[in-house]
């Protein structure tokens, strides 16, 4: 068997579009760990000290844990529109699948590194709240700020994978 034919067998068009479900997952759900992850390490130190902050804090720490549930979602409808989770799977083309695996892009990779952006905002929102309580609100609102660009890539894959 020739490498070209081994590749062949391997890279269907439905081995593509699951790749493309799996890195919209796996990007931006390694994003939103990260991102969850530094907020979690800068609300531990102001919770030692503050423990009635906690739900200040909590949703700071949520705010970048949206980027995995954009590529969840987006997973979810590959492979919705794969047939698979009807029991019927349609066997796509290689260009089919192709099409499927660029569609999860857009929120796998912007999902990655909006989501750590994202953390390191909120984790500088939560000196912030340590400092001055009251501004809590202009905190979320930087850290929100991010979101948007996680928000329009998710669009960007969804309406991809919803006009296929």
């Amino acid at each position: 068997m020739s490498f070209s034919e081994f590749l062949s067998i391997i890279f269907t068009g439905n081995t593509l579009a699951l790749i493309g479900a799996a890195l919209a997952v796996i990007l931006s759900g390694m994003g939103s760990a990260r991102g969850v992850g530094l907020v979690g390490e800068a609300a531990s130190g102001l919770l030692a000290e503050d423990p009635s902050k906690f739900g200040k804090t909590l949703i700071l720490q949520a705010l970048p844990g949206t980027q995995g549930i954009y590529g969840l979602i987006t997973a979810f409808l590959i492979i919705f529109k794969m047939g698979i989770l009807s029991g019927a799977p349609a066997t796509l083309t290689v260009a089919q699948g192709m099409y499927y695996l660029l569609a999860g892009l857009p929120i796998a990779i912007v999902g990655y590194y909006s989501a750590i952006k994202q953390g390191r905002v909120a984790a500088a929102g939560i000196s912030l709240l340590a400092k001055r309580p009251k501004e809590v609100g202009k905190a979320i609102t930087s850290a929100a700020l991010v979101e948007t660009y996680a928000i329009f890539a998710v669009l960007v894959s969804l309406l991809m994978v919803l006009f296929a």
